[in-house]
């Protein structure tokens, strides 16, 4: 099922999750999450924007040039972050309009679990480092946008309230 996704300055977006826990009902949201963000058309998209206040995200970064791979991190922790940075733009689904600079590391070593209970571990790379790193940051209830300077957050912000205005 498709869910609506919340859209900035929804106060749910700026809250960080619960932990989740295994259960049918997380199974279809997971599915839900990616039947949502393949439509929306994105790369990842987390519970909290569908309104879900759980520690779940899913991604899949290859398959608008590929075929579909999609990953579901349930409770995921990023255990180490490169010290090298990589600045690049960032789209958000619940940011509808500009794209942003942000700086991220360049390779994260993350731990979830996966839909069955098992934990999983693997290093990632280029756009996977990156938007597991976007995704993350919506479970504590972080957004691009708080990742900006004060004049580029303004210029974003601007930028997103005439679009919703248009």
């Amino acid at each position: 099922m498709i869910l609506p996704i919340l859209r900035w300055p929804d106060p749910r977006l700026s809250t960080p999750c619960a932990e989740a826990v295994l259960s049918e009902d997380l199974r279809r949201l997971a599915a839900d999450l990616l039947e949502t963000m393949y439509d929306a058309p994105g790369r990842g998209l987390a519970a909290p924007q569908t309104g879900h206040l759980l520690r779940l995200f899913v991604m899949d970064t290859g398959w608008k040039e590929g075929a579909p791979a999609p990953v579901v991190m349930v409770n995921p922790q990023i255990l180490w972050a490169s010290d090298r940075r990589v600045p690049g733009p960032e789209g958000c689904l619940s940011l509808p309009g500009p794209t942003t600079m942000i700086e991220r590391a360049a390779e994260v070593r993350v731990r979830w679990l996966d839909l069955e209970g098992v934990v999983q571990e693997r290093v990632l790379t280029g756009m996977e480092a990156i938007c597991a790193q976007h995704e993350y940051d919506h479970l504590d209830g972080i957004l691009t946008l708080d990742r900006l300077s004060p004049d580029a957050r303004a210029r974003a912000e601007a930028e997103i309230t005439q679009g919703m205005t248009a």
